[in-house]
C-alpha cells in the first residue's frame, strides 16, 4: 500500500491512518481504503482476510484498483472504470465531517454490474450530494464473476457475499471515525447491488450489520441453489477442460479467467438448468446462504424487521430485442423466463395497450426485476413489514424508455456528472432529482421517505410513481401481478 506526505485530513481506523482530501464544498472524501487483504496467491479464492495494520498514513486520495476488468457495457449506462492492481477490496469513504460526536446516517454503496462487472470508482456514485445533506456514504469494491461467485469444491462458495459482509464489518468497527453512526447504517445497491441487498437480507451472518435497506432494480437469479451453481462448474470444466478448482484457477491471468467466463456465458443446449443470466451471482450453499434470497424474503420472513424500500424502472431492459422471426415464438420465450406460456395472449395484449413492440425485453424487465420485487413487497406486506414500493417511469428523451440505471444520476443528484446527458439528455428534470434524492436521504436518516409517500401494503399497494411529476398511485402494478403472480 502506498503512503504520502501530501497534507490532508487524516483518520485513524482500526489498522492504521488514512489520509484523505478537503473538496471545495468542504466535504472530506478517502477513498481506496482496504477492508481487506489483496485477494491473490493463496488467497484468491479464500474468504476475505482483514488487511495487515499499518503506522504511515496511507494516501486515500485516488480510487483504489477495481475487480473488474472489462466493463458491462451491454446493459449499463454508467461510466464505470477499471482500475488495475491486486487489491480489489478496498471502499471509499464521503464525509461531511470527520468528527467522531456526529453521529451521522450511512448509506453503503453496493454497485451493480451483473454480478460479473461494475466498480465503486463510477462518478455517479459520488457522495458529494448525499455528503450536503448529512449522510456519509461507503462506496465498495468486491469480487466478481468466476473469483465472487464460481461453486469451487476446495473453495468456500459465495467470495463475493462474503466481501460485502466484510466491508460492512469494516463500516461497523470503523465509520464513526469518519463522523458515522454504526447503528444508522442503510445498505443499498443498485442492479446486481440490488440483488445484493436483498441477498443480504437472507443471511444471517449479516444480522446487526444495517438497519435499512434500499434496493434499486434489485436483480436476484432465479433458481439460485447449489444444484445450479454445481451445474455451472461442470458446464465450465466441459467446455474448457479447465478444472472447477481454485487449484486449476489461482495462478491463471485476468484474460484467461474472462474467456473462461465468456465460455461459459456462450448459448448452448447445454445450458439447460442453468438461468439465461447470471449464472454466476449468488446462491443458497446451505451455509452461509442456508435457502434461496428470493424464497427467504417471499415465505421465510427474512428481513421482516427490516424498513426496505424497494422498487425498478419502468422498462429496465425492454429495449433490448426479441430474437426475431426465425427465432422461437413467444410462449416459449415467456415460458423460458419463468412465465406461464398459456399466458402469452394476455401478456403481449397487456403491454400492447401502452405501445410496447418489444414483448421479448419487457418479458426480461418483468422476470429479472419487476415481478421478483413485487414479490417481496407484497410478501413484506402481508407481515406488516415496513415496506416503500416504486417505478420509476420517467422516460429519457434520447431512448425513449426509463431504462436500466437511468434513475440513479437523480437519487445521488449529480445530473451534471460525466455520462449523464448521453443517456437522459441535456435538461433531465431537476425538480425529479430534488423529490427522488430527498426520499432517499429521508429513508436514510429516519427510516421513512417522508408523509408524501405511504407503506405498500395489501389493501391499499400504494406505489410511488417517480416521474417528471411524482405522484402516489393504488396498485399501478396490479397488470404484473396478474400476470406473473396470480
Amino acid at each position: 500500500m502506498s503512503t504520502s506526505d501530501t497534507p490532508g485530513p487524516t483518520v485513524t481506523t482500526a489498522r492504521g491512518p488514512v489520509r484523505g482530501e478537503r473538496r471545495a464544498d468542504g466535504s472530506l472524501r478517502f477513498l481506496g481504503i482496504p477492508y481487506a487483504q489483496p485477494p491473490v496467491g493463496d488467497l484468491r479464492f479464500a474468504a476475505p482476510v482483514p488487511p495487515e495494520p499499518w503506522s504511515e498514513p496511507l494516501d486515500a486520495t485516488a480510487y483504489g484498483p477495481t475487480a473488474q476488468r472489462r466493463p458491462f457495457a451491454e446493459v449499463t449506462t454508467i461510466p464505470e472504470p477499471s482500475v488495475p492492481g491486486a487489491g480489489v477490496l478496498n471502499l471509499n469513504v464521503f464525509t461531511p465531517d470527520a468528527d467522531p460526536a456526529a453521529a451521522l446516517p450511512v448509506l453503503v454503496w453496493i454497485h451493480g454490474g451483473g454480478y460479473v462487472a461494475g466498480s465503486a470508482a463510477s462518478p455517479w456514485y459520488d457522495g458529494a450530494a448525499f455528503n450536503r445533506d448529512g449522510v456519509v456514504l461507503v462506496s465498495l469494491g468486491y469480487r466478481l464473476g468466476i473469483e465472487g461467485f464460481l461453486h469451487l469444491e476446495d473453495a468456500p462458495d459465495n467470495r463475493g457475499v462474503r466481501d460485502w459482509i466484510a466491508a460492512l464489518k469494516w463500516v461497523r468497527d470503523n465509520i464513526a471515525a469518519f463522523g458515522g453512526d454504526p447503528a444508522k447504517v442503510t445498505v443499498a445497491g443498485q442492479s446486481a447491488g440490488g440483488g445484493a441487498v436483498q441477498t443480504l437480507l437472507a443471511v444471517p451472518a449479516a444480522r446487526g450489520l444495517f438497519r435499512g435497506a434500499l434496493s434499486v432494480s434489485g436483480a436476484v437469479p432465479r433458481p439460485d441453489g447449489p444444484e445450479v451453481a454445481r451445474a455451472a462448474s461442470r458446464l465450465l470444466t466441459a467446455r474448457t477442460g479447465v478444472p472447477a478448482t481454485a487449484a486449476a484457477l489461482r495462478d491463471l491471468g485476468d484474460d484467461e479467467l474472462l474467456a473462461l467466463q465468456d465460455r461459459l456465458a456462450e448459448p448452448g443446449p447445454d445450458r439447460e438448468g442453468l438461468p439465461p443470466m447470471l449464472a454466476l451471482a449468488p446462491f443458497a450453499d446451505g451455509e452461509l446462504i442456508p435457502r434461496p434470497a428470493l424464497d427467504a424474503l417471499t415465505t421465510g420472513g427474512a428481513g421482516s424487521d427490516v424498513p426496505m424500500m424497494l422498487g425498478f424502472t419502468e422498462h429496465e431492459f425492454t429495449m433490448f430485442p426479441g430474437p426475431g422471426p426465425e427465432g422461437p415464438p413467444l410462449p416459449a420465450l415467456l415460458g423460458s423466463l419463468g412465465l406461464d406460456p398459456a399466458r402469452a395472449d394476455a401478456f403481449a395484449e397487456t403491454y400492447a395497450k401502452g405501445g410496447t413492440e418489444q414483448l421479448f425485453g419487457q418479458a426480461l424487465t418483468d422476470a429479472t426485476f419487476r415481478a421478483p420485487s413485487l414479490a417481496v413487497a407484497e410478501a413484506r406486506a402481508a407481515r406488516e413489514s415496513p415496506t416503500w414500493l416504486y417505478e420509476f417511469a420517467w422516460r429519457s428523451p434520447v431512448v425513449g424508455f426509463a431504462v436500466h440505471c437511468i434513475d440513479l444520476p437523480f437519487a445521488f443528484d449529480l445530473l451534471d456528472a460525466e455520462g449523464v446527458p448521453a443517456v437522459a439528455g441535456e435538461a433531465p428534470p431537476r425538480a425529479l432529482a430534488d423529490a427522488l434524492h430527498r426520499a432517499w436521504v429521508a429513508f436514510v436518516t429516519h427510516q421513512d421517505p417522508g408523509a408524501d409517500w405511504p407503506r405498500y401494503t395489501s389493501e391499499k399497494r400504494a406505489t410511488m410513481i417517480w416521474d417528471a411529476e411524482p405522484r402516489v398511485e393504488a396498485d399501478p402494478l396490479g397488470p404484473v401481478r396478474a400476470l406473473w403472480h396470480d
